[in-house]
């Protein structure tokens, strides 16, 4: 480039080579002008955040927030043929769960496995959907989950407690004998909810796909940082030297070369590039099918299944035991460490073979404490980069405004 403006600067003899030189040193410059631009835009919507503008991007978050608002407003009026079939359907549903009968018990079931499995489905997209910074909702809220019905299960010796969705509290049933559950009988307690969690964190990674495979095929430049990163890492594969960039290449490279299986492999392993996957597939036009189909079997089933056995062995008997036991060996803070776990899971001990009218234990641990505040804490950071993110897609709607006046 420096080379290209030394050149530029040299005086050229009349004539259409002068017209040709004048030509390419106007594009190099506006191609230079404009990459400014872009980063100079680029570092002023990364500043507007809550905690240094808060009242500028409230209002910009307020304002994307009505604009998206028409836009699916729009999307929804031209599909109003199957947004009725689906209020009629809802109208049917919902007539049949008023009415009295025989047929109320099914409608109840329905009721209370779709409520279960929405819950999840939801968890799982907004674990992978990309809103924010994405919320962990497999640390959150499917671990614990996992979590806490292996060590039911252990201290009952029985996973006969009610089918999900459980009561707000585990009661372990009469008749369980101890050392007679195994590693499958849990796995198999908890597939419900850890599928329809993996289920939801596949529908999480299709708006990159969408959005890649939409502006590839109308040439159009999207609204999209991850987008435009991945096109300036195809400019630049054959220079990368970076141990990231090299992954993100390497990604690209199986899912483009090995189709289904490539995007499987990805899909079945806690992989934190998986994003590159959903662009990919998305610009080089794989079919839906093909990418939709292997995230789905990698997600839901593949890396589910690894995550929840994960979990299951971390907190089984023994080696919560070994644990605790390993925490009281620590020097100095050791015993110190070790009281609160052990009270806390004798606590849980407790409530587990606690019957309903023998007075419920109202003691709380601050390791559960602790937890619920953690929680309350990245729910809350969660929120505020929705705010943040919406807001700076806003700056961006205004930057382009103001580039395209410009260059006009």
């Amino acid at each position: 480039m420096a080379k290209n403006g030394a050149s530029c600067e040299q005086p050229q003899k009349r004539g259409t080579k002068d017209k040709q030189n004048g030509h390419f040193c106007a594009l190099v410059s506006t191609d230079s002008a404009v990459s400014e631009r872009r980063q100079k835009d680029r570092e002023e919507r990364l500043a507007l955040v809550l905690w240094r503008r808060p009242i500028v991007t409230l209002n910009y978050f307020l304002l994307e927030t009505f604009i998206t608002l028409k836009e699916w407003t729009l999307k929804l009026w031209q599909r109003r043929g199957t947004v009725f079939l689906i209020l009629v359907l809802c109208s049917l549903f919902s007539l049949a769960y008023s009415t009295e009968g025989a047929h109320q018990k099914y409608v109840q079931y329905l009721e209370k496995r779709f409520l279960w499995c929405a819950y999840w489905v939801g968890l799982g997209i907004l674990s992978s959907v990309g809103l924010g910074t994405g919320l962990h909702t497999f640390l959150l809220y499917l671990g614990p989950h996992i979590a806490s019905v292996t060590l039911a299960a252990y201290e009952c010796g029985s996973t006969d407690f009610p089918e999900p969705p459980y009561p707000d509290q585990i009661i372990c049933p009469e008749g369980g004998v101890e050392g007679s559950i195994s590693l499958w009988s849990i796995v198999s307690k908890v597939r419900l909810e850890a599928c329809m969690w993996g289920a939801g964190t596949a529908i999480g990674e299709l708006p990159p796909y969408f959005m890649a495979r939409a502006a590839r095929l109308s040439g159009a430049d999207p609204d999209d940082e991850d987008y435009e990163e991945f096109e300036e890492m195809l400019e630049q594969a054959q220079t990368a030297q970076d141990f990231v960039t090299r992954a993100k290449l390497g990604v690209q490279n199986m899912v483009q070369k090995v189709g289904f299986f490539g995007i499987l492999a990805c899909a079945s392993i806690p992989n934190p590039l998986f994003d590159l996957a959903g662009i990919t597939c998305g610009h080089f036009l794989v079919p839906f099918w093909t990418f939709f189909g292997a995230t789905l079997i990698g997600k839901a089933i593949v890396k589910m299944h690894i995550q929840k056995l994960f979990v299951i062995i971390t907190f089984s008997k023994h080696i919560v035991e070994q644990m605790v036991s390993l925490i009281g060996s620590l020097p100095r803070v050791g015993p110190s460490i070790q009281k609160p776990f052990s009270e806390y899971l004798e606590a849980q001990r407790s409530k587990l073979h606690h019957h309903t009218g023998a007075g419920t234990p109202a003691t709380e641990n601050w390791l559960s404490w602790v937890f619920e505040k953690v929680v309350l804490v990245m729910v809350c950071y969660f929120i505020f980069s929705i705010i943040n993110s919406m807001a700076q897609s806003y700056a961006k709607r205004r930057q382009q405004s103001r580039t395209n006046s410009y260059f006009q």
